[in-house]
């Protein structure tokens, strides 16, 4: 092979600084579309809601939207998945708020009952023959 075979300008070689035969840079646009993070699914958060208190159902409702988000992530259905996401989220919120709420209210009766006995005037004897009586005295406002 010779450099007849090439085509090249008679003033520009191969392994020299020929800028003639160059042509210009031009510029190169690249469209980025914005970067869709997948949707969470919550599953973690929705298992601990439906294995701790569990009121009316809403953790394992939470659990089973969890489980449909990612069923629908893995097949590429990311509306469908966002929005049974969005539902895993907000069953989880509600169950949370609730297994927060019983826990409080129980502690809150039981210092209520203790307090209400502390003040209560006398000893009772509940075991004894009119224990029922005076139990049901401490209720009685």
């Amino acid at each position: 092979m010779d450099n007849h075979s090439y085509n090249f300008p008679t003033d520009c070689t191969p392994l020299t600084n020929c800028k003639s035969a160059r042509k210009p840079a031009g510029s190169t646009v690249v469209n980025m579309d914005a970067v869709n993070n997948p949707p969470r699914d919550y599953l973690v958060w929705s298992l601990c809601n439906t294995l701790y208190v569990n009121f009316c159902c809403l953790g394992f409702m939470a659990l089973i939207y969890s489980i449909k988000a990612r069923d629908q992530k893995t097949q590429g259905n990311l509306q469908l998945a966002q929005e049974c996401s969005d539902k895993a989220k907000w069953y989880n919120i509600l169950a949370g708020g609730w297994n927060l709420l019983i826990p409080l209210v129980a502690v809150g009766l039981l210092v209520l009952l203790l307090v209400h006995l502390g003040s209560s005037q006398g000893s009772f004897d509940f075991f004894g023959e009119d224990g029922f009586q005076n139990f049901m005295k401490l209720f009685s406002w």
